[in-house]
């Protein structure tokens, strides 16, 4: 079974691959998905990335609060969304 987790505090020039390489040392990467504006498209400094569950859980312990391109990265368990409610237009 895969798991899925966020990686937050990722610097902006951050790459897909860049990433994989980081996560691909403590087991087999199945896909990584960086967030990004979809105004803008520049980098939102998160994404998430899909391992396996023994694979994930190692990850998480070995990166979390690591320093990565200058910054201190956070990997957990990324929890699923939450519905949002409908927006209310202000005129």
């Amino acid at each position: 079974m895969a798991k899925s987790l966020y990686v937050g505090n990722l610097p902006w020039s951050a790459t897909e691959e860049e990433v994989r390489n980081l996560f691909a040392v403590h087991g087999s990467v199945k896909s990584v998905n960086l967030v990004s504006d979809r105004d803008t498209g520049r980098a939102r400094g998160f994404g998430f990335v899909e391992m396996e569950d023994e694979d994930a859980l190692k990850a998480v312990q070995a990166l979390d609060g690591t320093s990565f391109g200058g910054r201190s990265l956070r990997v957990n368990e990324a929890q699923p969304k939450q519905p949002r409610s409908p927006r209310q237009d202000r005129y």
